[in-house]
């Protein structure tokens, strides 16, 4: 009688993966990228590191994505995403598009604009990371630090 208790729970221990802790998946992100950026690719391979699947669009003038998603000029990087109704502008790192879509606030996207060294596709073994923020921004334009990197 023992046997059959013992196999009852240890079957229904091997079951719960598939009752409720099965791993959820993220979004897709969309990114319009150029076909030439290597560190566009690079931030591709870090969001799928991450856990995100992607896919990517090779786009003549990614600037016209920007605009027509409603990013500001003055927050522009070299590739940009969407996910969850969200924009991404640049080398935004996994971890705060991961907060972004767990907290859903009211806002437009997040954007680490230029191309800061030390972000996700700008990291070059041996040189050091710049200071950079990821910022949270809004349809008029305006933004605010959604985290800060420090320089290292």
């Amino acid at each position: 009688m023992q046997r059959r208790i013992f196999l009852g729970v240890a079957a229904l221990f091997g079951a719960m993966p598939t009752i409720g802790f099965a791993k959820t998946e993220q979004p897709l992100i969309e990114v319009y990228k150029s076909a030439t950026c290597g560190c566009c690719e690079q931030w591709v391979d870090h969001l799928r590191a991450n856990g995100f699947k992607v896919r990517t669009q090779n786009v003549p003038n990614t600037a016209a994505y920007r605009t027509k998603l409603g990013v500001p000029a003055s927050l522009g990087s070299c590739h940009t995403g969407t996910i969850g109704g969200y924009v991404l502008e640049g080398h935004v790192p996994a971890a705060d598009i991961k907060r972004l879509l767990a907290e859903k606030p009211k806002a437009t996207g997040l954007a680490v604009p230029g191309m800061p060294m030390g972000s996700p596709g700008m990291e070059v073994p041996g040189e050091p990371a710049d200071t950079y923020d990821v910022l949270l921004f809004q349809a008029d334009g305006k933004s605010t630090v959604y985290r800060h990197y420090a320089a290292k």
